[in-house]
């Protein structure tokens, strides 16, 4: 299989209080496409730092991100941004809907970018797939926390992503709901084919993945591959 992602000794500090911090240190795997891939480990081992070097959101410090054949520690920040544009899907804890439009404008927001004619009917096409097609007119505080987070995988979707970056993405849901995002996320990424790199802290929902990374104090622990992802 084709690798999509491939990280080659990425390392990221930060000038804290004239202090040199080390967040990441010398992270190297690849992710093969159409794959499931987690990354895991305590709060502050560096996980949400990691998934933004692989992005495009930020730059590392030193080593190399490769994202669908492409060099990221080359492009300045419009050259990366316009990769994300064109290959990368967000899911993050929080939403990251915008309260001012209704849920069906904020499925359409990637898509206007990328100036696609037919926004409106796509839009209302990849709501009906999370399940909320009656639900368009709705803005984000009128939708419960399942609701939006179902929301913000259709935009992300939406958008036919290469690979899909998902943070903690049932990090604010009850047990319940979290359980139904979690099954939808997967489900449509197989529907279309993504791949899928997740950042939990949630041991169960890792594995469910094709291959879990482990981080501690910013470096590599294991990378394992599991024989039978449930998904």
């Amino acid at each position: 299989m084709p690798v999509i992602l491939e990280t080659r000794h990425l390392t990221k500090s930060y000038l804290s209080a004239g202090q040199s911090l080390t967040v990441l240190k010398e992270v190297t795997f690849e992710v093969e496409e159409g794959t499931t891939f987690s990354i895991v480990g305590p709060s502050g081992s560096g996980k949400t730092t990691l998934l933004g070097l692989c992005a495009g959101l930020d730059r590392a410090s030193s080593g190399s991100v490769i994202l669908n054949g492409i060099t990221l520690d080359r492009l300045n920040e419009d050259e990366r941004a316009r990769i994300r544009n064109q290959f990368v899907g967000f899911v993050f804890q929080n939403f990251q809907l915008i309260p001012t439009l209704t849920a069906l404008e904020n499925v359409m927001v990637p898509l206007e970018l990328r100036g696609k004619k037919n926004g409106k009917a796509l839009a209302k096409e990849f709501l009906g797939q999370v399940g909320l097609g009656d639900r368009g007119h709705h803005y984000p505080a009128q939708l419960s926390g399942g609701e939006q987070q179902r929301v913000a995988m259709a935009r992300a979707f939406s958008n036919q992503p290469r690979i899909l970056f998902a943070d903690e993405p049932t990090g604010n849901l009850d047990d319940e709901t979290g359980t139904k995002v979690e099954k939808l996320l997967f489900d449509l990424n197989a529907e279309h084919g993504t791949t899928l790199v997740l950042v939990t802290h949630d041991l169960e929902l890792a594995r469910k993945t094709n291959r879990v990374l482990r981080l501690k104090g910013g470096e590599v622990m294991s990378l394992e591959t599991l024989p039978s992802s449930q998904h």
